[in-house]
């Protein structure tokens, strides 16, 4: 049979465990969406598929993987201003 003490002592953990998640919660409602910062990054895009990448070297990655044929330069893909 369980005590009734156990009972309230485990109470007393829940309200902090809430009261914890509610302080996270509210921290991240500031943070806010990255999906902007995100599309800043993206610089370069496939000429063949139009996936944007952060930088050439990403890009040649996703070429060889992705596509067949040689690797187009730099300056042949086009870069966002």
């Amino acid at each position: 049979k369980l005590d009734q003490s156990e009972g309230m002592v485990r109470g007393a953990a829940k309200a902090q465990a809430q009261a914890k998640a509610q302080k996270k919660a509210d921290g991240m409602k500031n943070h806010g969406s990255q999906l902007e910062d995100q599309k800043k990054g993206l610089k370069m895009m496939c000429p063949a598929c139009k996936t944007m990448m952060p930088s050439y070297k990403i890009f040649q990655a996703h070429h060889d993987s992705k596509h067949s044929g040689p690797c187009p330069t730099e300056d042949a893909i086009q870069v966002k201003a």
